[in-house]
């Protein structure tokens, strides 16, 4: 991200603080959550291409424990807990919605080859919008410009659904590199708020 974006993220107090997220126990915390939107293709600003060949391919139909196995995966370091308590039949309900689509992130790692890196989820709205409702990097492919590239794909993946918006939200539990990546990116800030949640470090 540039200066002046980080700058910008800084003042509105939206940079991420440094998380343990494995370490015992549990507190009370403020959390900030952020919403940005790309109201055009054109406004996107593309990420360097990765140092290692990727792909990003849609997963169509999705099972339920293809899904659960990258969302536990991709979103345990981060506190994606929300869809805990979903059961097998809310799950599946949901990824059957026409309004979902789910995507795997491949990467060509040598020694380290996994099949999945990464994990998408676009979601279409009413008002022709589409939300990236999930994104996110496995933590063992950082640092290969692999999540400057991800979040470009999902852009460009969002538009050609024919989205009239592209958005998302982000908060202070998410990888500390999120935000600045979303707005190096081309993404806007259009609202923020905070709230308070427990949270296992």
């Amino acid at each position: 991200m540039n200066e002046k974006a980080f700058g910008y993220a800084e003042k509105l107090g939206l940079v991420s603080p440094n998380i343990e997220p494995s370490s015992p126990g549990a507190k009370q915390c403020d959390v900030t959550r952020t919403f940005l939107e790309l109201s055009s293709p054109q406004q996107l600003v593309p990420g360097q291409q990765p140092s290692v060949p990727a792909a990003l391919e849609r997963i169509d139909p999705c099972p339920v424990e293809t899904w659960r196995g990258l969302y536990r995966r991709i979103g345990a370091p981060w506190h994606w807990n929300d869809r805990d308590a979903w059961d097998q039949n809310a799950i599946a309900a949901h990824l059957a919605r026409p309004e979902i689509r789910i995507y795997r992130m491949t990467a060509e790692l040598g020694e380290d080859s996994t099949d999945a890196v990464g994990f998408l989820e676009l979601e279409q709205h009413t008002d022709g919008s589409v939300e990236i409702a999930y994104i996110g990097l496995d933590q063992h492919v950082l640092r290969r410009r692999l999540g400057a590239w991800l979040v470009s794909e999902a852009v460009r993946a969002a538009f050609a659904w024919g989205a009239v918006r592209v958005w998302l939200h982000t908060c202070t539990l998410d990888a500390p590199a999120a935000l600045p990546n979303y707005l190096a990116r081309g993404f806007l800030v259009t609202r923020a708020e905070t709230y308070s949640a427990r949270v296992r470090y």
